[in-house]
């Protein structure tokens, strides 16, 4: 499963809506977002967004066009595009926010610590985030590599 699958995401939303209004703030999305390591002005957002908050429905469809490839069903038959090249480069750069110490590898501490900054996990939860990676770590080596994680990323977007 993906890491930040429905449920995840509609938590927190709710933890970013922090005065209860059904809409994150561009300042709340900003806050998120920098503490992922994704820097943005809040004109540079506003400029993304298109409107000074987000409800629930828009906040799954920002974070489906920020983290995942477009899933056009198959290839153009032009060979990898700039379009391959820049979801090839998000996929770089999601896996960066996952891989705290840089060595190519996302380990459970740090897929564990990176979602217990979103909000996403509670304290304890090294048992979730070990089947996470367990279910896409084809090496069994218990980390994911970029490949791996590539797969995750493709197979749950796909579904």
């Amino acid at each position: 499963m993906s890491p930040l699958i429905s449920n995840d995401l509609e938590r927190i939303f709710e933890k970013l809506d922090k005065n209860r209004d059904g809409q994150v703030s561009l300042e709340e999305l900003n806050w998120l977002l920098e503490r992922i390591g994704v820097e943005f002005s809040l004109h540079e957002l506003e400029s993304l967004v298109g409107k000074p908050g987000l409800d629930f429905n828009e906040f799954l469809f920002f974070y489906k066009s920020i983290s995942a490839p477009d899933s056009n069903d198959g290839d153009d038959g032009s060979g990898s595009g700039s379009s391959d090249h820049e979801d090839e480069s998000d996929l770089v750069k999601a896996f960066n926010v996952f891989d705290v110490n840089g060595d190519g590898y996302i380990s459970c501490e740090e897929l564990d610590s990176v979602l217990r900054r979103l909000g996403v996990m509670e304290e304890n939860s090294s048992r979730d985030c070990r089947s996470m990676i367990h279910v896409y770590d084809t090496n069994l080596d218990g980390m994911l590599d970029f490949q791996e994680f590539k797969h995750m990323m493709l197979q749950n977007t796909i579904s």
